[in-house]
């Protein structure tokens, strides 16, 4: 383990008790999500299906991709005993997924998925995803936090999540990421967030955690990729600047767009102006994004996403 190795599992300084969230043991509804090509009887099959057993549907959204021909659909259910009995279910649905050619997952909501944030310096999304998870929006187990610098260990230890931190001006990248995906592995992770991480994964480590890597990238994406995308906006005379969260592929800052937003600026706006301006704008798209992964809300195909109500 490098130099820069530490751990605060056991810190002294946590969140007061009342900030904390409460946890019940209550069933949840499920999640089934679907794409295929587009056919009829798609959904009366899907509603038969679960009809016959014993479910209660809570809401359904679907869509229709024209130049693909590919059918998208989200349905949210109810069912008594829900987690003994997605597993039998699950086996029989496969007789009218082959029918229909159909990619799906049946997901339930009562296990909180485990998520690992990676950051550097800059922790304003780092912040707000620890806040937001601590009063109820974000329905997860922040388990770990994972850095190159120390600069976020205070923080860590406020929240009570463990902290591992290796630099790379100690160990070669190799060296790096196989500590850190030891880390991750004996955490149980789930999801990783790139909360302003400004490392490059590595194509080894991207194929271990396939469509479970948000990334937030501070531009709107395309445009001005790379380290310095404010400076490139600023010369450029833009006037609008945005910011662009997506599932992490081989390609730099090329995967799938899961969320974007925008914000005006003017030619009184420095770059220090367009930064805090941007940073506000990295929470928000960050943030949606990995409330609607949590939620199972993200059906890709190609290099796009479709966002499900």
């Amino acid at each position: 383990m490098g130099e820069c190795a530490l751990s605060v599992e056991n810190a002294p300084l946590r969140a007061p008790q009342s900030l904390r969230k409460s946890r019940t043991d209550r069933s949840a509804p499920a999640v089934l999500l679907i794409d295929c090509p587009d056919s009829l009887g798609i959904v009366a099959a899907i509603a038969n299906f679960l009809y016959r057993h014993g479910a209660n549907i809570l809401s359904s959204d679907q869509h229709r991709d024209n130049d693909s021909g590919l059918f998208f659909i989200r349905v949210e259910f109810d069912l008594p005993n829900t987690p003994q009995i997605l597993q039998s279910i699950s086996a029989e649905f496969e007789q009218v997924a082959a029918e229909f050619r159909m990619r799906w997952r049946l997901e339930s909501t009562e296990r909180r998925r485990r998520v690992a944030i990676f950051v550097s310096r800059y922790q304003h999304c780092l912040v707000d995803l620890l806040h937001r998870n601590q009063i109820g929006e974000l329905k997860c187990e922040i388990s770990a936090i994972v850095s190159n610098h120390e600069d976020a260990m205070p923080l860590a230890g406020y929240y009570g999540v463990p902290f591992h931190c290796a630099s790379p001006a100690v160990l070669r990248k190799p060296e790096l990421e196989a500590e850190q995906l030891e880390f991750l592995a004996k955490s149980s992770v789930d999801l990783i967030v790139l909360a302003r991480y400004m490392q490059i994964l590595s194509p080894g480590f991207v194929a271990q955690y396939p469509f479970r890597i948000i990334n937030v990238h501070h531009s709107f994406l395309p445009a001005f990729s790379g380290a310095r995308p404010h400076h490139a906006a600023f010369e450029r005379g833009v006037k609008l600047i945005g910011a662009t969260s997506h599932y992490v592929t081989d390609e730099l800052d090329a995967g799938p767009i899961i969320e974007q937003d925008v914000a005006r600026i003017s030619h009184r706006d420095q770059v220090e102006n367009l930064v805090e301006k941007g940073r506000d704008l990295e929470k928000g798209v960050l943030s949606r994004a990995v409330r609607w992964h949590l939620e199972h809300r993200i059906l890709t195909f190609g290099n796009k996403t479709v966002v499900l109500d």
